[in-house]
């Protein structure tokens, strides 16, 4: 071989040492290990392994770069407490919904569910092309935290009760486990209501803690052992058409990450959006006809008149929350002037007409 051809290989060779050590020194820069807890248990159906299953995927389709580890509920902090932890940087990351923060920011409760709300369609038609994600990230940002989208469940049940309520009297006085903003609906006709994680709903029914409760939907709360103590199941879940979840990460972190990662948190929280939801759509009824049958539950609907009451109270909670609270004002304009701009279409493509 000339000297020349020698020369030219050694340069080649140099380049290409030169190009994997360039590659490698990428990789172990774009190396990032997150501590992710979840508010809901990886047992519990659809919403812990949701955040398993998205955590990883971020793994799996960034070659192993990027690892969320699951961490289950309490393992790090107290459930219901992570939004000041992220916040701070005490951990990474949860798993978890806006409407555990209320205590924090009412307005955010907004983005998870809203009472007589729209379906998940309409809803993300809001937050994704009409402003919504634009006004939450806004106010996440004002505590340092970064909301990804990631994670939906098809309509809830609105209650589980030891005896039929016949009348909306005997709500009064009554104690009861209730999420987000129709916890305030509720204590408007004189329930007493608490927020509680999902391991704790059980036994403080069982202690009498609560008389009454609500947690999401038959697939879940089969699992969660309702029935056991309260065997009247109500629908329709009037303050849960949709609900709606989020990876909760640190800002200041998130803004650390590359374009790729911040695209890749991005991307598998859509997929997890619809996977999710679909998923719920597709169990519930089958655990309906097993509560129905195997446990003796009896699936029972509000009326018509009482469904109203519902609907007037949380137009008065509405009103006196947007009087009293700037942000909760602000988003509940844009959120109400988007669904009256929607009802063109909306009101269009409904069947209800067919068959009245």
């Amino acid at each position: 071989m000339r000297l020349g051809k020698v020369t030219k290989a050694v340069g080649v060779l140099g380049a290409a040492v030169g190009m994997l050590a360039a590659v490698t020194a990428v990789e172990a820069q774009d190396r990032v290990r997150w501590k992710m807890q979840s508010t809901f248990g990886s047992t519990l159906p659809t919403l812990g392994p949701g955040g398993v299953r998205f955590a990883d995927d971020v793994k799996v389709l960034s070659g192993g770069n990027f690892d969320i580890k699951f961490f289950e509920p309490n393992s790090l902090i107290p459930s219901l407490e992570c939004f000041d932890a992220v916040g701070k940087g005490s951990i990474d990351s949860c798993w978890t919904t806006p409407g555990y923060h209320a205590g924090k920011v009412p307005a955010v409760q907004f983005f998870t569910t809203v009472p007589f709300g729209p379906s998940i369609g309409e809803f993300w038609a809001w937050r994704w092309f009409n402003g919504g994600q634009d006004l939450m990230d806004e106010l996440y940002a004002e505590h340092n935290l970064k909301p990804i989208p990631s994670q939906c469940i098809g309509p809830e049940t609105s209650g589980w009760f030891k005896e039929p309520i016949e009348d909306l009297e005997q709500l009064k006085g009554m104690k009861m486990r209730f999420f987000g903003l129709g916890a305030q609906v509720m204590q408007k006709l004189g329930v007493s209501t608490q927020l509680l994680a999902a391991a704790e709903i059980y036994p403080a029914l069982e202690r009498g803690v609560v008389d009454a409760t609500e947690f999401s939907m038959p697939a879940m709360d089969i699992k969660l052992g309702f029935y056991q103590i309260a065997k009247n199941n109500y629908f329709p879940g009037w303050h849960q058409q949709v609900s709606c979840g989020e990876f909760l990460t640190n800002l200041d972190q998130y803004n650390g990450l590359s374009e790729m990662y911040k695209r890749l948190l991005t991307t598998v929280g859509r997929a997890e959006i619809i996977y999710g939801y679909a998923e719920t759509e597709g169990v519930n009824f089958k655990a309906m006809k097993e509560m129905q049958e195997k446990h003796g539950v009896t699936v029972r609907r509000w009326t018509d008149d009482q469904l109203a009451v519902f609907e007037r109270a949380w137009l008065e909670v509405l009103k006196e929350r947007a009087a009293s609270d700037a942000d909760f004002k602000k988003v509940a304009d844009h959120y109400l002037a988007f669904r009256e701009q929607y009802k063109v279409w909306g009101a269009a493509q409904s069947l209800q007409a067919t068959y009245q």
